[in-house]
């Protein structure tokens, strides 16, 4: 993996759990407050998405497909997201008992909640043990950030418990296997599209590394990725995608946060 923040190593303690890492969920729109559909925020602890939906699937007696959410979320931590159920469930709802498992709030919406229908993550992290030299590190990174920008790799997460995730579904898209489980082959898939991306982001921010090292002025822009002839960019944070032609005009409006370059996914 290719680091662009180029601080020396930063020593803390970390422990991957509910009380050190908290994760919260924000919604793509506001709900209408009317309709068909039981929009649900719960908060969840040490389960992950799929087996909060499935517990919650057998209260009601259903099937898990029959339950709307925007995304995944981390089993080792708390967090809160949104869910959608039928609202004839919701007596049923009310009267839910899951252990580790809270409804915070309800109300109505037109349509069941789809995956990608969340604007973004906001995210609690405690480090603890942190030297006062590396607290000085820590936040000049977090401005190196805010200026500009993170690459976006997909975390650990996406791949597994062994990491490994992603090989099943190499050998899925080769027709090398076949996988019946439907959840399990698009699960398999994914980990697979997510390691390409990685592996393309890798590369990408080697080349754009070397090209400025170099002095080859065909990359523009300070941020880690650059802005290049060619690169598909979209407006931030919602908007259609386009083919960058003007590389000079486009970096000022990726330094100004107006768009973002996109990755190969």
């Amino acid at each position: 993996m290719f680091y662009y923040l180029t601080h020396a190593p930063i020593n803390f303690f970390f422990k991957h759990a509910p009380r050190d890492f908290v994760v919260d969920e924000i919604p793509l729109y506001e709900f209408s407050g009317s309709g068909e559909h039981l929009v649900l925020r719960v908060r969840k602890k040490s389960l992950s998405t799929w087996e909060m939906l499935a517990k919650v699937a057998k209260h009601l007696g259903i099937q898990t497909k029959e339950i709307g959410y925007a995304g995944l979320k981390d089993k080792h931590a708390m967090t809160t997201q949104y869910i959608s159920v039928h609202k004839k469930f919701e007596e049923q709802i009310d009267a839910m008992s899951i252990e580790g498992v809270k409804v915070l709030e309800k109300q109505y919406h037109d349509n069941k909640i789809k995956t990608g229908h969340l604007k973004g993550n906001r995210f609690f992290i405690r480090l603890k043990k942190v030297s006062k030299a590396d607290a000085k590190k820590i936040q000049q990174a977090l401005k190196n950030l805010e200026k500009g920008g993170m690459p976006n790799y997909f975390g650990f997460q996406r791949f597994g418990n062994d990491g490994d995730n992603y090989k099943e579904g190499e050998a899925i898209c080769r027709g090398q296997k076949k996988e019946r489980n439907k959840k399990l082959q698009r699960l398999y898939i994914n980990a697979y599209q997510s390691h390409l991306f990685n592996n393309w982001l890798d590369a990408r921010l080697t080349f754009v590394h070397n090209a400025r090292v170099n002095g080859e002025g065909y990359v523009k822009g300070d941020t880690p990725l650059g802005v290049m002839e060619g690169d598909i960019a979209m407006h931030y944070p919602f908007g259609r995608a386009f083919k960058v032609e003007d590389p000079d005009s486009d970096a000022k409006r990726v330094d100004e946060k107006d768009i973002v370059i996109s990755g190969l996914l």
